[in-house]
C-alpha cells in the first residue's frame, strides 16, 4: 500500500507532554467493530471486558538509555538503541559526524566509551568500559529517559518521567522506549479488573528505538521493519490457551504485546512458548491469528503503529475515529490518552 494513504493532519498541539494523573484518568475511546465510536474513560475498561478474557501485557523495563557526555571537551548526546554484548551497545549520537572511531567520550569520572563504529543516520556502536549490571548501575546514575522526540524538555528527561515513563509491569531491563499503552495501568484499575475475573499475564519484547524511525519509503512493501528481542513463556501461553479454549478473548495491551502474540501464534491460534527477534510488520490485509482487542494510544501519521491499528480495526474506520478525537480534544502518542479496538470483520 501507499504510506500517503495513512497521512492525515495532526497539529502539535495534540502530542501530550505529561500524562493524565491518575494514569487510568485517561480517556479511552471504545471502536466496535460496528456501530458509533463511545468516549469512555481508562477505568471503564472492566466494563467493555468479559469474565474469561485474558489481557496480555508487555513486562520489559524501560533503561535510561540516553546519556550526556564530552569528547575532546565538545558535548556528545547518545541515545542507546541495542545491546550487542555486556559491554557494547548500538547508539544514535548527535552530533555524530565528529565522532570517529576508537574517539573517549566521558560520561561521568570512571565512566567512558569508546566508538568502535559508524554507521549512516548518526549510527554509532559504542563499547563501554563497564558490563552487565555494573553498566545498568552507571545508566541508572548518570543517565535519563529516552523520551521520544514528539516530548519536550528543556535538558533530558527530568524526575518525574523516571517514573511517569515506566509501566506498573515493568520487571525485565531492556526497551529504550516504553510499552506506552501500558503506562494507563494503576493498582486500583487492576483489582477492578481481578474482580471482573479478566485474567492477565505478561510477555516481554523489548522495545527500541526504531519504534520512532519515520517511514521514509513511498510504499509499505519497502519498508524494513526494526527487529525487536521477545519472550512467551509456556506459563503465558499455557494460559492464553486455555482462555481462548474457555470463549474467553485475548486482549492485547499494546502494539508490542500484539506483535509478539502474532509471531508467536500459529494459523489455528494456539500459542506457544517463544523467544527470539521478531520483525513482524503488520500492515491492511493482514490476518489476525489470535488477537480480539487491543489497548493502544493514539498514534502519528505515516507510522508504522498507525498502519498496525488500521490492520486491526479498518483503515477508514481508523481515520474516522482519530477524526473525532481531534474534534473532541484526546491527547496523542506516548504520553497520550488510549482506545480500545474491536477487531473488524473482513
Amino acid at each position: 500500500m501507499k504510506v500517503d494513504a495513512f497521512d492525515f493532519d495532526l497539529p502539535r498541539e495534540f502530542i501530550a507532554q505529561r500524562p493524565a494523573s491518575p494514569r487510568d484518568a485517561a480517556r479511552m475511546l471504545h471502536v466496535p467493530a460496528g456501530g458509533a465510536v463511545k468516549d469512555l474513560g481508562v477505568f471503564d475498561l472492566p466494563d467493555l471486558l468479559q469474565p474469561g478474557d485474558v489481557l496480555v501485557l508487555n513486562d520489559t523495563r524501560v533503561i535510561p538509555a540516553r546519556l550526556k557526555g564530552t569528547r575532546r571537551g565538545s558535548g556528545v548526546e547518545v541515545t542507546l538503541t541495542e545491546a550487542t554484548g555486556p559491554a557494547t551497545w548500538h547508539a544514535f549520537a548527535k552530533p555524530a559526524r565528529k565522532l570517529k572511531p576508537n574517539d573517549e567520550i566521558l560520561f561521568a569520572p570512571g565512566f567512558t566509551a569508546t566508538v568502535s563504529a559508524k554507521g549512516e543516520g548518526g549510527k554509532v556502536t559504542l563499547a563501554f568500559n563497564r558490563q552487565g549490571p555494573d553498566l545498568m548501575a552507571a545508566l541508572s546514575e548518570h543517565g535519563a529517559m529516552p523520551l521520544p522526540p514528539y516530548i519536550k524538555r528543556e535538558n533530558l528527561a527530568d524526575v518525574r518521567d523516571d517514573d511517569d515513563y515506566q509501566t506498573l509491569f515493568a520487571a525485565r531491563d531492556g526497551a529504550v522506549a516504553a510499552p506506552t499503552a501500558g503506562l494507563h495501568f494503576t493498582p486500583r484499575l487492576m483489582e477492578t479488573l481481578n474482580e471482573r475475573g479478566v485474567g492477565r499475564v505478561t510477555v516481554t519484547l523489548h522495545v527500541g528505538a526504531g519504534t520512532f524511525l519515520p517511514v521514509k519509503v513511498d510504499d509499505t512493501d519497502e519498508h524494513e521493519m526494526h527487529a525487536e528481542w521477545g519472550e512467551v513463556t509456556a506459563a503465558t501461553a499455557d494460559t492464553v490457551n486455555a482462555a481462548r479454549a474457555g470463549g474467553g478473548r485475548v486482549v492485547a495491551v499494546g502494539s508490542t504485546s500484539l506483535r509478539l502474540l502474532e509471531t508467536a501464534a500459529d494459523d489455528a491460534g494456539t500459542l506457544s512458548p517463544w523467544s527470539g527477534k521478531t520483525d513482524i510488520f503488520i500492515t491492511p490485509g493482514y490476518r489476525f491469528r489470535i488477537v480480539d482487542l487491543m489497548l493502544t494510544n493514539f498514534h502519528l501519521p505515516k507510522s508504522t503503529l498507525f498502519m498496525l491499528v488500521s490492520a486491526f480495526a479498518g483503515l477508514d474506520r481508523m481515520k474516522q475515529a482519530y477524526a473525532h478525537a481531534m474534534e473532541t480534544g484526546y491527547r496523542f502518542y506516548s504520553y497520550g490518552d488510549a482506545c480500545l479496538l474491536e477487531k473488524h470483520d473482513r
